[in-house]
């Protein structure tokens, strides 16, 4: 979230961002020109109320006076304010909630040394670990062996749930269970994170916290509780009803009058949301960086550090086409997350260390990897710089992300409210939230297996 002060003190500033983000500046002046209304619309409702204070205490001084004629001119003047206070204050509404759609849709500005570049061609390596294994023979992909081995089953898993789904069975499936375990004892006992089991059902403010909501909606799994999950079921199944209600003889449904069934199915088209819903976390960082929404923390509390492993939820939208064999682009996968809250002046060591946190895991189990710095055009829409360390895939021939670790500066904080005071200061500042994957367990199943096959499979 960005603050608008900030915008009017340096619009330039932002409009510089934008354009390394490959994002339209002039949406800046659009920002300026919508919140210069908002305050003007606020600035004379001030003024207006103001006067109808005044002129409601000159009513009891005129009353008092027993000057009759005067006091009817001046409940005329207050009963007009009033009328054009409601229409002024109704209209600053407005504006500030549009200005607050728009200020969400904005991405955060890359910092500094972050390369300048338009997509993944622009990302700079930054170091690299071991090298790649040599291997005698031509390597399998993770698939061909999963399957040949009867232990990773994707037929199987679509018949029950679709396409970007598996089982895993046997020794793959207590293998990933193994990984993961010894991703979460690592991160608690070597460096500090505290352990949590979060919910994986947000509601929509956990979302809007961490930036999945609004922007990237059409990327996650929502949830209904067994009412209609959106407009356009509702409009639909409206539309069902009057069809049915044209056949003959048809009066009643059970024992409802048809006119206050299709009152109530109107009533539901009337609104954008049905019921309230939750939506399947995509990853933990949701429910982990939430941990402090809304709250003012003391500053010898923080660092905070958090880790968990959950299963995470994508919808993938817009990657048809993209990774349509094998584990390594799934709606469902597990995934160790790993989550800091500092105040601003740790956040970039605080980052170093998460690197270093996900790098050990891979270090650890011998498979050779390199870190990215992503370049403005790549980074994540929350991210004021990103890591990605890719693990080196023999059976692909290539590198492929397995964790990807972000320091997001107040961005974040700013739409949760999440504070914290400096130690002899009165007043609050945000914090400073980062995140990484530490690591994604079903692409490190991935490495394991390739890297470590056998001539046979």
């Amino acid at each position: 979230m960005h603050d608008i002060r900030a915008i009017r003190a340096n619009p330039d500033a932002l409009k510089t961002a934008l354009k390394h983000r490959s994002a339209d500046p002039t949406i800046v002046d659009g920002l300026i020109t919508l919140d210069e209304a908002r305050r003007a619309a606020m600035t004379e409702s001030e003024s207006l109320l103001a006067r109808r204070n005044a002129a409601s205490k000159e009513i009891g001084a005129a009353m008092g006076r027993k000057d009759m004629a005067a006091a009817d001119v001046l409940k005329a003047e207050v009963s007009a304010l009033k009328d054009k206070l409601t229409g002024l204050e109704a209209e600053a509404a407005r504006l500030d909630g549009e200005l607050k759609d728009k200020l969400a849709a904005i991405p955060n500005i890359p910092k500094a040394d972050v390369p300048v570049g338009a997509d993944e061609h622009g990302n700079e390596l930054y170091r690299e670990h071991g090298s790649k294994p040599a291997l005698s023979f031509t390597p399998k992909e993770h698939f061909e062996l999963g399957e040949a081995l009867g232990m990773m089953d994707f037929e199987t898993a679509a018949k029950m749930s679709g396409s970007r789904f598996v089982v895993l069975q046997k020794g793959l499936a207590r293998l990933e269970r193994a990984l993961g375990q010894f991703m979460l004892d690592q991160h608690t006992e070597a460096f500090g994170y505290t352990e949590v089991n979060p919910p994986i059902l947000v509601k929509d403010d956990a979302m809007f916290g961490t930036a999945q909501l609004p922007k990237f909606r059409d990327d996650q799994f929502a949830t209904s509780s067994g009412v209609f999950a959106d407009r356009i079921a509702v409009e639909e199944t409206l539309a069902a009803f009057n069809s049915l209600l044209a056949e003959p003889n048809i009066k009643n449904l059970g024992a409802v009058p048809n006119e206050i069934v299709r009152g109530n199915l109107q009533s539901l088209v009337a609104n954008q949301k049905v019921a309230a819903s939750h939506w399947l976390i995509p990853t933990a960082e949701v429910p982990l960086t939430n941990l402090v929404r809304e709250s003012i923390l003391n500053e010898d509390q923080l660092p905070l550090r958090f880790t968990a492993l959950t299963p995470c939820f994508r919808a993938e939208a817009g990657s048809a086409g993209r990774d349509t064999r094998g584990m390594l682009r799934q709606h469902q996968f597990n995934k160790v997350e790993l989550v800091s809250i500092t105040t601003p002046e740790q956040s970039a060591d605080e980052h170093e260390r998460m690197l270093s946190a996900a790098e050990n895991i891979l270090q650890k189990l011998g498979l050779h990897y390199r870190v990215m710095t992503l370049c403005t055009g790549d980074m994540g829409f929350a991210s004021q710089k990103t890591y990605d360390i890719e693990v080196w895939l023999p059976g692909q021939n290539s590198y492929r992300e397995i964790s990807s670790c972000s320091v997001c500066g107040d961005f974040q904080a700013m739409r949760m409210n999440a504070r914290y005071r400096p130690n002899g200061e009165k007043g609050t500042r945000f914090v400073h939230t980062l995140n990484g994957s530490g690591v994604a367990v079903g692409r490190c199943l991935i490495a394991v297996m390739e890297n470590y096959q056998n001539a046979d499979g």
